[in-house]
């Protein structure tokens, strides 16, 4: 924050938080100070406000837009003392004067490197969610900070696959100081529909049947995305890979789950990182002395289908998930191929809001695919795996797999 208030970085960019005194700054930067027994308005000489809030988030946002509007491009809210950032991004859907003025760009959680498994760890009563599983389960972007005070490289990298593991879809940065490019924080499109396709796809190119002969079907990127988040399926028989698919497993674009294909060190490289999740048992990876199993109810769940679905039965087994498990799936976002539909179908939701709309056009012999992706608390794998799956048309009909992230 005091980054974003302090630096030269040609942006106009409004903190708010949420209770006064969290951000020191700087009095020879205040340019104007503003301040009742509610709140403190302090306009700096880089252009940015900073507004400390005691009453009404949403009376403050619609006074910016009312006294304000024009002058500043981005609202950054910061949440000390706030378990759940769920209750904030759903009154920007909720509330009509947001909706027209504001639109939710994504949620950054920092993290702390060097005390973050005393807060993980914190056993919480029965039916109460540890807020700082919560807190990583909502992120689009996670800052992995203070890593400096981690000299251990293993005890770092465990705890990069911890995250991962609990958050399938954030990209997760490593920084000290909480120091990162400011676009790392701004303009993520965490909640644009348009984005979604990447996020869980990945950066693909259209993946031909031709180009999946040898029995693999893999997404095909142009850009190696942070997590290596792409889908990977397994028909009966296997043939040799080809030198691109040992690359883009090796570069951790792809993970391979088939116990009898070798691939160079790189690969494990980037698992004992935590950059990508191994799912086959019979690789062995050496995570180190710090290597240790985590039984957190918080976690993602990735799965992947080829062919059509049935719009009837995914719209009802989506909307029994939505009724029945709201409080616990804390976010979910996915890209289906609909029965006689031309266009991919994204959508992504937030506890019980959920949107979505078609999106580009399936390419001529591209294979149909459709992947989703859960985080939430108590998942379970199998029982969510056989729902989708039962959502195929009937003559495709067979289980999901994991999806790798």
């Amino acid at each position: 924050m005091n980054h974003i208030l302090t630096q030269d970085h040609g942006k106009k960019i409004v903190v708010i938080e949420n209770e006064f005194g969290e951000i020191d700054i700087d009095g020879e930067l205040v340019v104007h100070k503003e301040m009742n027994e509610n709140e403190n308005i302090l306009l700096l000489n880089n252009g940015c406000l900073c507004c400390s809030v005691r009453g009404d988030l949403v009376d403050m946002l619609a006074r910016l837009i009312d006294e304000r509007k024009g002058e500043f491009d981005h609202v950054v809210i910061e949440t000390t003392g706030l378990a759940n950032p769920a209750p904030i991004i759903q009154t920007f859907y909720l509330e009509p004067a947001l909706l027209d003025n504001f639109r939710v760009d994504g949620v950054v959680t920092l993290v702390d490197a060097k005390h973050a498994h005393l807060h993980l760890d914190e056993v919480k009563p029965n039916g109460i969610v540890n807020e700082a599983l919560e807190q990583i389960a909502f992120a689009d972007r996670i800052i992995l900070n203070k890593t400096d005070l981690v000299p251990d490289e293993q005890e770092l990298n465990s705890l990069h696959r911890r995250i991962r593991e609990i958050n399938a879809l954030a990209i997760i940065q490593r920084a000290n100081k909480a120091k990162v490019p400011l676009d790392f924080t701004l303009g993520i499109g965490g909640f644009d529909l348009e984005k979604v396709q990447e996020a869980v796809m990945g950066k693909e190119k259209p993946i031909t049947v031709k180009e999946t002969g040898h029995g693999h079907s893999h997404a095909s990127t142009e850009d190696s995305h942070d997590e290596g988040q792409h889908g990977h399926s397994h028909s009966s028989e296997h043939d040799a890979h080809s030198h691109s698919h040992d690359t883009m497993v090796d570069s951790g674009e792809v993970e391979c789950t088939d116990p009898t294909h070798s691939h160079s060190h790189s690969h494990n490289t980037m698992v004992e990182m935590g950059e990508v999740v191994c799912t086959d048992p019979t690789h062995s990876h050496s995570h180190g002395a710090h290597s240790h199993t985590h039984d957190d109810a918080v976690g993602s769940v990735s799965l992947v289908l080829d062919g059509d679905v049935d719009l009837d039965k995914i719209n009802d087994w989506l909307g029994v998930l939505l009724n029945d498990r709201w409080e616990t799936l804390f976010r979910m976002k996915g890209v289906l191929s609909i029965e006689g539909c031309d266009e991919r179908y994204v959508f992504q939701g937030v506890h019980a809001l959920f949107e979505g709309m078609p999106d580009r056009p399936w390419a001529e012999g591209e294979i149909r695919r459709s992947k989703l992706v859960f985080i939430g608390k108590d998942l379970v794998e199998k029982e969510l795996a056989l729902g989708f799956a039962d959502c195929l048309v009937e003559e495709k009909k067979k289980v999901p797999m994991k999806a790798t992230m």
